[in-house]
């Protein structure tokens, strides 16, 4: 899978959260790249929901998020949201413009989470600068504590 977000945005984000530290290129170039990942995959569950409800179209209660409603403005475009969505999905399935928004927000949080936690594993270390390794060590913590376990 190619790199669709630009990094701009998710440089934004991840410095909106740095509290300070400086960031490297290569952590913005992952957790663009984890986005992305994470964007396909809450879209092959939504086209999976929609495909039992017998619709081609993919509305926004079909991502199964709850506590969102664009509350707030959004960073990430919402053009390469929709490349994301669609880069794993059949393309008979389109994608209702609430559902890019509501994509594009929850993408926005999971990247804030991210980018918070990587900044303080990085003070931890006692860097100025979130790295990538911070940015991934963060995703496996995070993934251990869904799994039930944090190693």
């Amino acid at each position: 899978m190619s790199i669709e977000l630009p990094f701009a945005p998710v440089d934004a984000i991840i410095r909106r959260n740095a509290g300070g530290l400086r960031v490297g290129s290569e952590a913005t170039e992952e957790l663009a790249r984890l986005i992305q990942i994470e964007g396909a995959n809450i879209a092959m569950e939504a086209a999976e929901v929609a495909k039992r409800n017998g619709r081609k179209t993919i509305h926004e209660e079909d991502f199964k998020i709850d506590g969102l409603g664009i509350k707030k403005e959004i960073v990430l475009p919402i053009a390469p949201i929709d490349r994301i969505a669609r880069s794993e999905i059949d393309d008979r399935y389109r994608i209702g413009s609430d559902a890019r928004l509501i994509l594009a927000e929850y993408l926005e949080n999971y990247a804030d989470e991210i980018a918070k936690k990587s900044a303080i594993l990085a003070r931890h270390a006692g860097r100025k600068t979130i790295q990538k390794e911070d940015v991934e060590v963060c995703i496996k913590i995070l993934r251990g504590l869904k799994e039930g376990y944090a190693g």
